[in-house]
């Protein structure tokens, strides 16, 4: 696949924008533009977080009865494994994401309802890289 990317320009161009994200690798990037036809076949990162199985579903019945939210199990299985490694990554060596990861678990938040969280802020940063055309900037590291 790799030999693919590099003789495509526009693959190539793709391949540099996804794996700018923290936490991205260069299979997560490959697989993510597989399935997304070179980010054609979504119209939104929801969309896509929809179909990975990592965006929450309000569980409820009528108007009483309400429970905690889910995540479909109709969903594709290998990319949301990748995904949770990927998360797992940006935690351990983004800093924004370590403290994002620390302040909600100290919350006593659950951490997988957390890891799922940050799964959504990699596909949206990766889309958004995407749609820009730019490669992904942490402006919280600017900021400082």
């Amino acid at each position: 696949m790799m030999e693919v990317v590099k003789n495509d320009r526009e693959l190539r161009e793709l391949f540099r924008l996804v794996t700018s994200v923290k936490g991205v690798g260069p299979i997560t990037s490959l697989l993510v533009i597989a399935h997304t036809n070179r980010f054609t076949k979504f119209r939104t990162w929801r969309k896509f977080a929809s179909y990975c199985g990592v965006a929450p579903f309000p569980y409820q019945s009528g108007t009483s009865i309400k429970g905690r939210s889910k995540v479909s199990h109709f969903a594709n299985k290998e990319l949301k494994g990748i995904l949770n490694m990927c998360a797992i990554a940006a935690i351990q060596n983004n800093p924004e994401m370590k403290r994002y990861y620390e302040r909600r678990t100290e919350e006593g938040k659950n951490k997988m309802s957390t890891l799922n969280i940050i799964r959504n802020k990699l596909i949206s940063r990766m889309f958004a890289a995407v749609n820009r055309g730019t490669p992904y900037v942490n402006v919280y590291e600017h900021a400082s």
